[in-house]
């Protein structure tokens, strides 16, 4: 028998996230490994993943782009005092 080739196939979880059931399971599932492995940004990909399959990732990336300003003009401040 010769070799064949494998096929594989593209999976994300956000193609599942059909449902605020399905999300809030899958958030669960997802803090319980932040628990377990100690691992914060586990926690961010989740919500990421959340935002994603809301169709909420550009307000998502807006929100925290202005996050990052603001936290960029208090420490300018702080500095400048």
């Amino acid at each position: 028998m010769g070799k064949g080739k494998i096929k594989t196939l593209t999976w994300d979880v956000v193609d599942h996230l059909e449902t605020d059931e399905d999300q809030v399971l899958y958030l669960e599932a997802v803090l319980e490994g932040v628990r377990e492995l100690g691992d914060p940004e586990r926690a961010a990909d989740g919500l990421v993943d959340i935002a994603r399959a809301r169709g909420l990732l550009d307000e998502l990336e807006a929100a925290v782009r202005r996050c990052k300003e603001e936290q960029a003009r208090r420490k300018e401040a702080v500095s400048t005092t």
